[in-house]
């Protein structure tokens, strides 16, 4: 099993952020994005990744992986233009080669691990499993409809009228079957090679596609908003007390804090869940639930909850 993952695209939704910096390199809970994904790969066991990279970030994502504390063997593949999930397959095929993979989507958080997932597939003899997650508002997401062993029937991107609430999360397992599937599909509408047409076509070849149900929560993102939902859910579930800096006797730190060396807290209340990254100094100020601070920062004066600084 070897995994792919994507780190192409431009990140429109998430601008102003990403005229300067990667979409899967915005901070959560003062960790990368991306640094969750190759987590999630290393708990399944996985030693060989490609990263799909863009022209515009290629840069910041091989610096952001440089050190590559999970011991990877990674190769970086070059998408020059953002045409399609399909089309990052295409371009990763040659090291993909004839093996099984796992896909997964460089901005997309799960809270919990893909080894089931992945264990899955390989019970199943599926050519594809798909992970999949109950939602609101499927007419925002492509969506499956399952039978009740799971099986896909169909995929729909984005129905205009309700087909199921089961919505890709973006995360999927392929046999190396998949290549040929891409191989008879057209770009759609958009000009984007699509991985859900790609999986339409192995189900009228009457494949065996398998699906998922992610039992945690999963959060895509791509947006604003959901930044902060990711900040919070992960300060709510990952984070541990851990007190590295330095702190004056005025000031109190309550509940599950992080703070990170070379920091000083000086005559202020931090109350967890929160995190404050390296060479950091909070004085007179409140640090409330649900609040990351990053490195280099400093918070005079000022209280803040439920934010990203």
């Amino acid at each position: 099993m070897k995994a792919l993952v994507l780190c192409g695209g431009k990140g429109t939704r998430l601008r102003p952020f990403t005229y300067t910096m990667a979409k899967q390199l915005v901070p959560v809970a003062n960790r990368y994005i991306l640094h969750y994904v190759m987590d999630h790969i290393k708990e399944a066991c996985i030693e060989d990744v490609a990263i799909i990279i863009s022209p515009e970030t290629g840069n910041q994502i091989k610096e952001a992986l440089s050190k590559n504390p999970w011991h990877f063997n990674i190769t970086y593949l070059l998408q020059n233009k953002p045409l399609g999930l399909a089309h990052a397959v295409k371009v990763a095929k040659s090291f993909l080669k004839d093996d099984s993979f796992v896909m997964y989507l460089g901005d997309n958080l799960i809270g919990q691990s893909i080894k089931e997932f992945i264990d899955e597939f390989n019970s199943s003899h599926a050519d594809a499993v798909i992970l999949l997650k109950e939602v609101s508002n499927p007419e925002m997401f492509g969506v499956a409809e399952v039978d009740e062993e799971l099986n896909v029937k169909r995929l729909v991107e984005k129905p205009k009228e309700y087909l199921s609430n089961l919505a890709l999360v973006g995360t999927y397992v392929f046999s190396p079957i998949i290549h040929k599937a891409i191989e008879e599909i057209e770009p759609s509408w958009r000009g984007e090679l699509e991985i859900t047409d790609s999986i339409q076509k192995l189900l009228e070849w009457g494949r065996p596609v398998k699906s998922f149900i992610l039992k945690k929560w999963w959060l895509d993102t791509g947006k604003k908003d959901d930044i902060l939902e990711a900040n919070r859910m992960v300060l709510d579930e990952w984070i541990n007390r851990e007190i590295k800096g330095q702190i004056d006797k005025k000031s109190k730190i309550m509940g599950r804090v992080a703070i990170e060396k070379n920091t000083k807290i000086e005559n202020s209340v931090v109350r967890g869940p929160a995190v404050i990254g390296e060479r950091s100094m909070i004085k007179n100020s409140f640090i409330g639930p649900y609040t990351s601070v990053g490195n280099d920062c400093v918070i005079v004066n000022s209280g803040l909850e439920h934010s990203v600084i």
